[in-house]
């Protein structure tokens, strides 16, 4: 075989060859020519693969914390700080009956010294001041009498009240404390300990903090699953799903969300048998998702692709094919229904009808005609299968167009995770499931994280602080 860089015989040379030593030479060459075909299609195979576009947060599902971060080069524009043009002012809201009143009156003028203790003042300029009290934790000693009875020689205690019985070390607002840092502010178990040391002048240690949050999540699971048999008769449902590190395994973290509640699960299984155990018999009138094959198995009549997740998938096409136009028009196309289902309220019937058709034609249109590139065909042939699945929430007010309600909802378990690198334990991580749908639905429902969290430690023990329980 001629070796590549070899040189080529001159027709003087070919001219004076026999028969047997062309067809022997033309051999070798036809040889070397497959060979470097075969070379250069793997070259350009690779070379297409290198030109694949990275995954970003803006062409996929990869978070915004994993983008790389270009170098600015030169002059960086400067960015406008505070407030945008023309925002009104804002000013924080005075509390109606201020702790204390402190009058700053005039006596004399500042200049020549006339007396003003009989003049009005011409105006009054208010200014308060807001601050916290120094933090003493109460303590609430009990003495259980304890009786020999001299007849029976029985033993005897005293009856405690209820809230300070005997195995019971810390109040539950000191609880829900514990709970809202280690949960809420994904504090670890030292920085608990220290904070509440150095802020309340309480000691705790991390074994102790450690049985708090075990209280806590045993209370809130009984919650917890009430709230998943409301979400799981609602009947606009959304879920997604994260990993999850339990006991040094790779488990998944499991959000259903929906107008009455969000529940959260954590399971060794990203399956649909997950939805199975939250769904049971019930069945939604439409499940809200991304493309994972579980998800689309969900037990529904109808169901909502997320659609920012078609537009993130679209982006990655124009960033491997710039030109192309199906990618644009589709990606344009979402973008208006998700407009136009925003504007329902603001267009009469008719008209909303109208332009809700016009978007069904031209997606239609776009469905059907040729797209160059594979990972364009490859959405068009997913857009065609689930075209029933793409705009439904034109057609049904309560039905969002993303599931980015389940996106926002995992976030914090996100965060938990990466601040403390996941779970020891099995029944930590459902303690955390249920004290997380504990948390998120309180939120759902517009009330306060801590008394809720104060409402599932047990009776309050500040009540005995009383003049009329001495």
């Amino acid at each position: 075989m001629l070796p590549f860089a070899m040189t080529l015989p001159t027709p003087e040379h070919i001219a004076g060859l026999s028969h047997a030593e062309l067809v022997a030479l033309v051999t070798e060459l036809i040889a070397t020519v497959r060979r470097l075909e075969a070379e250069n299609q793997q070259l350009q195979a690779e070379l297409g693969k290198r030109a694949l576009p990275p995954p970003t947060s803006q062409n996929s599902s990869q978070p915004p914390s994993r983008d790389v971060k270009r170098n600015f080069v030169g002059r960086r524009k400067r960015k406008k700080h505070g407030p945008p043009f023309g925002h009104a002012r804002q000013t924080r809201a005075w509390v109606a009956e201020p702790d204390r009143i402190i009058e700053a009156s005039v006596e004399s003028c500042g200049h020549c010294q006339a007396d003003l203790h009989e003049v009005e003042p011409r105006a009054v300029l208010r200014h308060q001041v807001t601050e916290l009290p120094p933090f003493t934790p109460v303590v609430i000693e009990t003495h259980q009498a304890e009786v020999v009875c001299p007849e029976c020689q029985r033993v005897t205690r005293g009856e405690l009240p209820v809230g300070l019985d005997s195995g019971r070390s810390f109040g539950p607002r000191l609880a829900a404390t514990v709970v809202y840092l280690k949960h809420e502010q994904h504090l670890s178990y030292e920085r608990v300990t220290q904070l509440c040391q150095d802020l309340f002048g309480v000691t705790i240690s991390e074994g102790g903090v450690n049985v708090l949050l075990h209280q806590a999540g045993t209370a809130a699971q009984p919650v917890a699953t009430e709230v998943g048999e409301q979400v799981a008769h609602s009947a606009v449902i959304g879920s997604d799903e994260t990993s999850a590190r339990v006991a040094g395994q790779t488990w998944w973290q499991w959000v259903f969300c929906s107008a009455v509640g969000i529940y959260f699960l954590i399971r060794a299984s990203r399956g649909a048998k997950v939805i199975e155990e939250v769904m049971g018999p019930q069945r939604a009138a439409c499940w809200v998702s991304d493309c994972l094959s579980a998800q689309l198995s969900a037990p529904a009549e109808q169901r909502q692709l997320c659609l920012a997740h078609q537009l993130r998938d679209l982006q990655r096409v124009l960033d491997h094919q710039p030109r192309s136009q199906w990618a644009l028009a589709l990606q344009a196309l979402f973008r208006e229904a998700i407009h136009l289902g925003k504007r329902r309220t603001e267009l009469s019937p008719l008209g909303y009808a109208r332009r809700v058709t016009a978007v069904e034609h031209r997606l239609e249109g776009l469905l059907q005609c040729r797209v160059r590139g594979v990972r364009a065909r490859r959405l068009q042939k997913r857009y065609q299968r689930h075209r029933d699945h793409l705009l439904v929430f034109l057609h049904c007010p309560d039905v969002p167009p993303d599931n980015n309600a389940c996106e926002r909802a995992l976030r914090p378990s996100v965060i938990h995770r990466k601040v403390t690198n996941g779970f020891r334990s099995e029944w930590g991580a459902q303690a955390y499931a249920a004290l997380a749908t504990v948390i998120a639905t309180a939120k759902l429902r517009q009330r306060s994280v801590f008394e809720t969290l104060v409402s599932l430690m047990g009776p309050p023990v500040l009540p005995f602080l009383a003049p009329e329980n001495p």
